[in-house]
């Protein structure tokens, strides 16, 4: 195991319910060219099987209403999918917004102290410089007394 701290993101995705992974699974699923290949060559096929595989015997003849049924559901599943995935997206569009706010807060307390610590340290450099001209002031001055 290494110590190494955690993302938010690693995190986020530990906590997640299986619900949640099988949405985002099928929607990932859903969302890609393989699916949409795959589901024309169904289709595809499903009308080449109705119409000329089986013409006088096809369980679903033109106008192909089983298949129209079957894209329906379909249809609806994947909306009901697509919903609940865009709504988990929205929470983690709100938990990423205030974990930057949090950070850019935290951000701006530290750079308020650096720039404290940096006036500071102008003012005791400024000190430095007024006492080592004193200093060579006097120096030139003993100097020229002797």
């Amino acid at each position: 195991m290494t110590d190494e701290p955690q993302t938010w993101h690693s995190k986020h995705k530990d906590s997640l319910t299986r619900g949640q992974r099988a949405a985002d699974l099928m929607r990932n699923g859903m969302g890609s060219w393989p699916f949409v290949g795959g589901f024309i060559a169904f289709m595809v096929i499903w009308a080449a099987i109705n119409t000329i595989a089986l013409a006088s015997r096809a369980w679903d003849p033109y106008p192909y209403i089983l298949l129209n049924l079957f894209l329906s559901m379909l249809a609806g599943l994947q909306g009901a999918i697509l919903l609940i995935a865009a709504k988990r997206q929205d929470s983690i569009a709100g938990l990423m917004a205030q974990h930057d706010y949090d950070t850019n807060v935290k951000s701006e307390n530290q750079i308020e102290l650096l720039m404290t610590i940096n006036r500071q340290q102008l003012e005791i450099l400024r000190e430095l410089q007024g006492l080592s001209d004193e200093k060579g002031t006097e120096t030139q001055s003993s100097r020229e007394q002797n």
